[in-house]
């Protein structure tokens, strides 16, 4: 197995320029013809280990619930397909298997009630931290062994990019294998192999041969096109590993494009009990099977929320973009215009807290004093039941005294990450800290203008657990790769309030 000093940081304009011209079609003409026309494609069910799966959606659901009703009522929509909100990341091994069986069972049930076909995607982190190839495995021993298990952790927005089977991080100017970055000694999910042939069998000890894991190349994709990538995916034996490799968004819609082109030949046809292909992807795959042609990120003048005091606009710096249709969705979202908003942030990645920083520096006592910054103390969290119960008493009543003011809210961790003594002491104390901020969530009272989660764990609790969110809509994105939800069932929580999942590792500051 290689080490990932083998691998250097490459300088990133200079590796691109020196990679094959991308290819000169539009594949995503391509993918909306199949989709159009093809009869044998399945209903798409992306089941996503925290909220940010949607970074790169638009006007989809977000179920967050599972039972066997829900499911084939949201089968029975006319969408080509929905997501379903696990957070199987934020559970140990044994509980994500269990959750990950239950859910695909019940989607299995749905499916055979409405007569449909289904296909799975499991959307995963793009710096390879979560249960592979665990939910792959278990999602196959409900539907059936599929053909390949696809591994395509690319995504443009984050700057995760696989090239000659490598996965690198942009950092700056350069490309960080990603064995080498700060995502990889995290501490439940860290790894050591950049190379994702290397990642697979360190995740997979003994499992995997060199001749079961196999690669679509950007060489196969920029120079052969949909139809090279169909013709090679056709090739690989049944059972095999597929890394695509990606540094741009049109050699997703390609590969895509070859994806679904192999998925409608009477070879590859299905039915509920036989998968043709288990993918684990972050976000593009998701959008381009949908056919999301890319639109601008939401502004406050198209969600119709006033620009005072927009924290949006410090979190994640971008012009404004063209004004949408009057028929888009997110036109219609309502909203108090007297409050302020409410910003949770638990991610401890470096990135968040260096985002966070830039943020009180604008706008915190220092700055423009127009943001109310409270933080929780991750010792006082794991003290003692009672100790946590009256802490996050107190946080609320400030939370909702400053909300009534009108201003904005960030309930921040402390930033020194406290570890357990192993993998699983870890998770636990990430748990006790997101139960902290969810109990914020939802012991606020006063409405908010809108809601920030930062970090995938935390996004996942304050929509399901402190804004009570079942099903959601995905609008579109207040930022490029930040979506932003809306719920308006009557049982959530402040319904049709704007809720904006912030990833713990975007890339969006001057200097991060």
């Amino acid at each position: 197995m290689a080490t990932s000093l083998e691998y250097p940081v490459l300088p990133r304009q200079s590796t691109l320029s020196h990679l094959p011209p991308e290819y000169p079609l539009d594949a995503q003409d391509q993918i909306s013809e199949l989709l159009s026309t093809s009869p044998s494609l399945s209903r798409l069910v992306v089941l996503d280990d925290d909220p940010t799966g949607t970074q790169t959606c638009h006007d989809i659901t977000v179920l967050t619930v599972w039972d066997v009703p829900t499911l084939t009522e949201e089968f029975q929509q006319p969408s080509r397909g929905f997501f379903i909100l696990t957070n199987s990341r934020a559970h140990p091994p044994l509980e994500a298997e269990n959750l990950i069986r239950t859910i695909c069972e019940n989607v299995l049930e749905a499916a055979k009630l409405t007569g449909q076909t289904v296909d799975i995607v499991l959307r995963g982190d793009s710096t390879l931290r979560g249960h592979f190839p665990l939910e792959a495995d278990v999602a196959q021993s409900v539907f059936g062994p599929a053909q390949a298990t696809i591994l395509a952790p690319f995504f443009f927005q984050g700057g995760r990019l696989t090239i000659n089977d490598v996965h690198y991080v942009a950092e700056g100017d350069s490309l960080v294998p990603a064995g080498e970055t700060q995502f990889a000694q995290d501490a439940t999910f860290g790894f050591k192999s950049s190379n994702l042939r290397d990642y697979v069998r360190e995740k997979a000890p003994g499992r995997f041969t060199a001749d079961q894991i196999h690669s679509i190349s950007i060489e196969d994709i920029r120079t052969g096109g949909p139809s090279v990538v169909c013709e090679r995916l056709r090739r690989f034996p049944k059972g095999s590993v597929v890394i695509v490799n990606a540094a741009a968004e049109s050699d997703m819609h390609v590969f895509v494009a070859g994806l679904l082109l192999g998925m409608s030949f009477p070879l590859l046809s299905h039915l509920p009990s036989d998968l043709p292909f288990t993918l684990t992807t972050p976000h593009h795959f998701n959008h381009h099977h949908h056919h999301h042609s890319k639109i601008p990120h939401l502004h406050p003048n198209t969600i119709h929320l006033p620009h005072r005091r927009s924290l949006r606009l410090h979190l994640a710096r971008h012009p404004a973009p063209a004004p949408l249709p009057a028929s888009h969705p997110s036109l219609s979202l309502p909203f108090p215009r007297q409050t302020g908003a409410l910003i949770i942030a638990g991610s401890y990645v470096p990135k968040t807290t260096a985002q966070l920083k830039y943020l009180t520096d604008k706008c915190g006592p220092t700055g423009t004093n127009t943001l109310c910054i409270i933080e929780l103390q991750v010792e006082d969290i794991i003290a003692s039941a009672e100790r946590v119960q009256e802490t996050i008493g107190l946080v609320v009543r400030d939370v909702e005294r400053e909300l009534l003011d009108g201003r904005d809210v960030l309930v921040m961790t402390s930033r020194r990450l406290v570890r357990g003594e192993d993998e699983l002491g870890s998770l636990r104390i990430g748990s006790r800290v997101a139960e902290a901020l969810v109990g914020v969530v939802a012991g606020v009272q006063v409405r908010p203008r809108f809601v920030v989660a930062k970090g995938g764990i935390t996004s996942s609790d304050a929509a399901t657990k402190g804004l009570n969110i079942k099903r959601a809509l995905v609008v579109g994105q207040a930022a490029p790769g930040v979506p932003l939800w809306r719920c308006d069932e009557a049982t959530a929580r402040h319904p049709g309030v704007p809720f904006v999942v912030f990833p713990g590792n975007i890339k969006t500051l001057d200097n991060n």
